[in-house]
């Protein structure tokens, strides 16, 4: 049976939960690795953490509405959730240009 994590419904993302969930450093690399709102495997992602903090991280994210994770197999596929940038775009584009900013 493969695994399907739970994402809330749109109507249930609230803004402030989304900059709650991003007011972690690690959560903010994370964020910057899917900037490029590609599809990525959690070992793109470069935070010096051990798995289940990672784990731990991916669930407040995706909790927050602010990523999909998508099993395949044992492997686990995370990206931005795009329904969520549409709504809180101006707000959301804005901390994608800062990490941007700060990583150059």
């Amino acid at each position: 049976m493969a695994r399907t994590p739970e994402h809330p419904d749109l109507q249930d993302v609230r803004l402030a939960r989304v900059f709650a969930a991003l007011g972690d450093p690690a959560r903010l690399r994370i964020l910057a690795v899917l900037a490029d709102r590609g599809e990525h495997q959690r070992d793109d992602f470069a935070v010096e953490v051990g798995p289940s903090t990672l784990s731990h991280h991916m669930k407040v994210l995706r909790e927050a509405g602010v990523v999909r994770c998508r099993f395949e197999g044992t492997r686990c596929f995370v990206s931005l959730r795009a329904d969520t940038f549409d709504r809180f775009s101006t707000a959301l584009d804005g901390v994608l240009r800062s990490i941007a900013e700060e990583a150059a």
